[in-house]
């Protein structure tokens, strides 16, 4: 199976989703829901939280040459549960806190026995809360937005 065939399948469709609403979380609220979930799920560490730099690569005008923006810092981490299910995070930042528990909550979504639960309590309302800053920054950027035009002037 091809790298394309396997991005467009389903469940990593859906897994692409949730790490990406995970990551861009943040730490209080993500805390807040894990915690009030009361998982506390058997784990061993495959890769402890490490911090590190990654090249940000960016395209003039969108489509144009690629070019390097700068760096960024980033925390990973992965962790297996005792049922052998892999779990994986990269969140921006130094939060060592904030990828175990995004990587424990990748691999507890893997699961059937907790994907619903999860998805429901945990993925919905912080996807939620990620559209509603969305929408407000959006709103914050319209209300300064300036609309420039030119007056014609009579002479040719």
């Amino acid at each position: 199976m091809s790298v394309e065939q396997q991005q467009e399948t389903p469940e990593t469709c859906a897994r692409q989703h949730w790490m990406g609403v995970l990551a861009k979380s943040s730490v209080a609220a993500l805390q807040q829901r894990w915690q009030a979930l009361s998982l506390e799920p058997e784990y061993q560490f495959i890769r402890k939280p490490e911090t590190g730099l990654a090249m940000l690569r960016g395209r003039v005008g969108g489509s144009g040459q690629p070019f390097n923006m700068g760096e960024m810092t980033l925390t990973r981490c992965a962790v297996r549960l005792a049922s052998g299910t892999l779990g994986v995070s990269y969140v921006s930042g130094r939060n060592s806190q904030h990828a175990v528990t995004a990587a424990l909550a990748d691999a507890l979504l893997q699961e059937r026995s907790t994907q619903s639960l999860l998805q429901r309590e945990l993925i919905e309302p912080l996807q939620d809360e990620l559209e509603a800053e969305r929408q407000q920054r959006a709103a914050q950027a319209n209300s300064t937005r300036v609309d420039f035009f030119t007056l014609v002037r009579g002479e040719d």
